[in-house]
């Protein structure tokens, strides 16, 4: 709409299109909008998400002779699946951040569940 001659939105007129992808703001919403906002709040959860299952495995796993400890998929889905249901995006953010190993790309209930997670 910015470039449509006929376009009557002033609004669109008074922001500056950010369309180069080596502009540091590029693909990121506007500072100080209610967006920004949304997106920093949603980060937060997750990353409490995450600690939360940390501290999940933590309770319900076994230390080893590394000192790691570790939980069965299995087991891990049967305690945190009462606190939340998103128990396998949760554990690939944790793999993401490097709090969390196991094996494979996915896991899936029943197929997975002697998949062992080991906390790092």
């Amino acid at each position: 709409q910015r470039k449509n001659p006929f376009s009557s939105d002033d609004r669109l007129a008074s922001k500056p299109a950010n369309t180069h992808r080596g502009d540091p703001t590029y693909g990121r919403p506007p500072e100080g909008s209610r967006t920004e906002q949304r997106g920093r709040d949603a980060h937060s959860h997750v990353g409490r998400e995450v600690d939360e299952l940390c501290l999940i495995i933590r309770r319900t796993g076994e230390v080893g002779e590394d000192g790691h400890v570790r939980v069965t998929f299995g087991q891990l889905f049967e305690t945190y699946v009462t606190i939340s249901n998103k128990v396998v995006g949760i554990l690939l953010r944790a793999r993401k951040h490097g709090l969390v190993h196991f094996e494979g790309e996915m896991l899936w209930q029943g197929k997975d569940d002697d998949v062992v997670i080991t906390l790092l």
